[in-house]
């Protein structure tokens, strides 16, 4: 699909240069270029995601850790 973008003089040229380098057309490198940054802002979003469901454990979790830690403590406490 053609589309018209608007890109910065300096940011084009080098975006040419590296079409050339690489014997791409600048439409393919484009495409190329906003496939890999959408996969990586797609898998950025993912990490969020899952980083906030894990970084909050529900109240079963957070029992079970407590008593753990103080199982943990006196083992060690126990030890010394």
């Amino acid at each position: 699909m053609k589309t018209a973008i608007s890109v910065e003089g300096e940011l084009l040229n080098e975006t040419d240069r590296a079409a050339r380098e690489m014997g791409l057309s600048r439409s393919r490198l484009i495409s190329v270029a906003l496939e890999d940054y959408l996969h990586r802002r797609r898998r950025e979003q993912m990490i969020e995601q899952l980083n906030r469901v894990y970084s909050k454990p529900d109240s079963s979790e957070a029992r079970i850790t407590k008593k753990m830690k103080a199982k943990f403590r006196s083992t060690i406490g126990d030890q010394w």
